[in-house]
Parts: C-alpha cells; sequence; structure tokens
C-alpha cells in the first residue's frame, strides 16, 4: 500500500472510531427507551398484535424468510471478501488462480473507427468501465502475440490495453521483446513501449458486466466505512433484537397473556428435582421417626425402670414397715403374756393360806 492509501485507511479507521461512538450511544438510548416503554405497558397491544400474527404465520414462511437472510448475509460477505483481494491483489502478477479486476476506464469500451485492425481481425472482446473482468497468468514473453490484452503496471497504475505492435530484440534491447499497446477507444498508443516486466496478466474475455462499480465503491473510504459498519451493525442488531424479544415475552407473561411451556428437558429436570425432594422428604421422616421411636423407647424403659425401682422401694418399704409392726406387736404379746403370768402368780401368793409353823408350847 501507498503512503496514500496508508493515510486513507488510517482516516477511514478513525472516522470508523468516532461514527462507532456515535451510533453506540444512539443505540444504546434506543434500546432502553424501548425496554421502558414495554416493561411499563405502553406496548401491550401492539406486542400481542405482533405475537398473534407470529403464530399465524406458517413455518415454510420463517424457513424462507431465514434461508433468504442467509443468502444475502453469504453473498455479503463473498463480496467483501473478494473487494478486499482485488485490493490487494491488484499490482501483483496473476499465479495460477484467476484474479477478477475493477475497469475505472473507457479506452477499451467500443472500436474506435480508426482502429481498423480491430474489425478486419474480427477483435470483439471489448469491455467497459466499471465491468468487473477475470485475468488470468501471463504465458512467456516469447508466447505473447499480437492483438493479446495484457494488464501492466504503469507507475503504480493499471493498465488494460492491446499489443498492437511487436518489436523483436535488436541492439537496442537484446534481451527482451517491446510491447506497442493501445486502447480499442483510444485515437493513439500508449506514450511508451512496454517490456514483459512490467506486465502482470492476460484477460481472455471473460467479464460481468457493471458489477465492477460494487467493487470501485467498497474499495473507497467510504466503503470501507460501510463494511465496517455493517460489521458492526451484525454484532449489535442481534443483541438489541434478543433483548426486545425477552422483554416481550416477559410482558405476555406478566399480563397473563401466555403461559410458556415448559421444554421437556427442563421438566425432567423439575421431575428429577420433585422425586429427589421427596425421597429425601422421606428418608428424612423415617429418620425422624427412627429417632423419634427410639426415644420414645429409652424413655419407656428409663419409665419403667423408674417405675420398677419405686416398686422396689416401696415394696421394701412395705416390707420392712410390714416386719417391724410384726416386730413390734410380738414383743407387745411378750410383754402383756409376761405381765399376764406375773399377775397370776401374784395373785396366786395372795391367794394362798400361809400355814403357821408347828411349835412346842
Amino acid at each position: 500500500m501507498s503512503g496514500y492509501e496508508l493515510y486513507v485507511f488510517f482516516l477511514c479507521l478513525t472516522v470508523f472510531a468516532l461514527l462507532t461512538m456515535l451510533f453506540s450511544a444512539m443505540l444504546y438510548y434506543i434500546v432502553k427507551t424501548t425496554l421502558k416503554t414495554i416493561r411499563h405497558g405502553l406496548e401491550d397491544e401492539r406486542i400481542i398484535k405482533e405475537y398473534e400474527k407470529q403464530k399465524q404465520e406458517k413455518p415454510i414462511v420463517r424457513i424462507i424468510c431465514k434461508c433468504f437472510c442467509a443468502i444475502v448475509l453469504a453473498v455479503a460477505l463473498v463480496a467483501v471478501c473478494l473487494s478486499v483481494g482485488i485490493q490487494v491483489s491488484s499490482d501483483r502478477a496473476v499465479g495460477d488462480i484467476p484474479t477478477p479486476k475493477v475497469v475505472l476506464s473507457s479506452s477499451m469500451a467500443y472500436k474506435n473507427d480508426r482502429n481498423t485492425y480491430l474489425k478486419e481481425n474480427g477483435l470483439n472482446d471489448q469491455f467497459d468501465r466499471f465491468d468487473l473482468i477475470l485475468t488470468r497468468e501471463l504465458p512467456g514473453e516469447f508466447e505473447l502475440e499480437l492483438y493479446d490484452i495484457v494488464v501492466y503496471d504503469y507507475y503504480g497504475t493499471l493498465i488494460i490495453h492491446r499489443i498492437i505492435g511487436i518489436e523483436e530484440p535488436n541492439e537496442q534491447h537484446p534481451d527482451h521483446r517491446q510491447f506497442l499497446l493501445r486502447g480499442d477507444a483510444n485515437w493513439y498508443s500508449d506514450d511508451y513501449p512496454v517490456t514483459y516486466e512490467q506486465m502482470l496478466a492476460i484477460y481472455r474475455g471473460e467479464k460481468i458486466p457493471y458489477v465492477g462499480s460494487f467493487f470501485a465503491f467498497m474499495q473507497s473510504p467510504a466503503g470501507y466505512l460501510c463494511i465496517l459498519l455493517v460489521v458492526f451493525a451484525m454484532i449489535a442488531t442481534p443483541v438489541a433484537e434478543k433483548k426486545f424479544a425477552t422483554a416481550k415475552l416477559e410482558r405476555l407473561k406478566e399480563i397473563g397473556y401466555i403461559e410458556e411451556p415448559v421444554p421437556e428437558e427442563e421438566s425432567t429436570t423439575e421431575d428429577e428435582l420433585v422425586a429427589e425432594e421427596e425421597s429425601a422428604t422421606e428418608d428424612e421422616l423415617a429418620a425422624e421417626e427412627e429417632s423419634a421411636t427410639e426415644d420414645e423407647l429409652a424413655a419407656e424403659e428409663e419409665s419403667a425402670t423408674e417405675d420398677e425401682l419405686v416398686a422396689e422401694e416401696e415394696s421394701a418399704t412395705e416390707d420392712e414397715l410390714a416386719a417391724e409392726e410384726e416386730s413390734a406387736t410380738e414383743d407387745e404379746l411378750a410383754a402383756e403374756e409376761e405381765s399376764a403370768t406375773e399377775d397370776e402368780s401374784a395373785e396366786e401368793d395372795e391367794t394362798t393360806p400361809k400355814e403357821e409353823p408347828v411349835g412346842v408350847e
């Protein structure tokens, strides 16, 4: 790329950066405002109409629209890539792969009456300005023939003209041929003879009329800006549309107009979660019941143990009391018997007469 082309390239980048910032701010404001109107219900009627219209559309219509958009996008991408390729390879010799080139002049647009050799030899391979022509690999220097159309470089400018004269090697140029070229619509030949080293490609009559105007525009500064802005739009537009679609669906759900069906995968996941929760709940309940049962059994055992201990203590106390009562009763009875015996003995002593001692008077 020349210095001027680099200058134009960086200038386009600067302008693109400024325009991108401006468009980004505008897009942000538009998206924010639109989302606000949707969420506040100001677009409910229009959203419902659009939703009903989409429901009534046949799937084939949507498929056709998507295919058409994909084709247009693919064509645009191919055109952009081809334009960049043409620009990059414009000053290079054509190799095995044919290279398209854009015609930017009318010097080969028609047959000038002065150029009688055109009619005499039936040369009808002219092309007009902004035609897209296909150039092929240049044959060997001594294989080039009279009336071939070649592309050559003249101090950075590409010229596509017809060979109308060939000067074979001589004393002035013993190592190479020199070629005289002229455009079919021109009155005069080119100012200087052309050498083989200046030539880049040969034209064999393959062209597409008027398509080159598009590529010529794409190679201009305005075209560079358009390419960059298209790329920006391709990135920003789907993001904004997705936000709008999400907001519209949420609004329709909020007003109760639609109920979004649960996808099968989500439904399966929910069923699994519910089953897991139920299983976990059952396990927890079973664990709680087992724990409660164990607690109850432990409590019952403790209560039974306490009751047994109390019963044993009461039984032991009653036995002791009974034993003490029996012992007290036996002692009382023994005392009473002894007392009674003693009283009887005393009464007997009192009732028994005393014998006077017999003595001698």
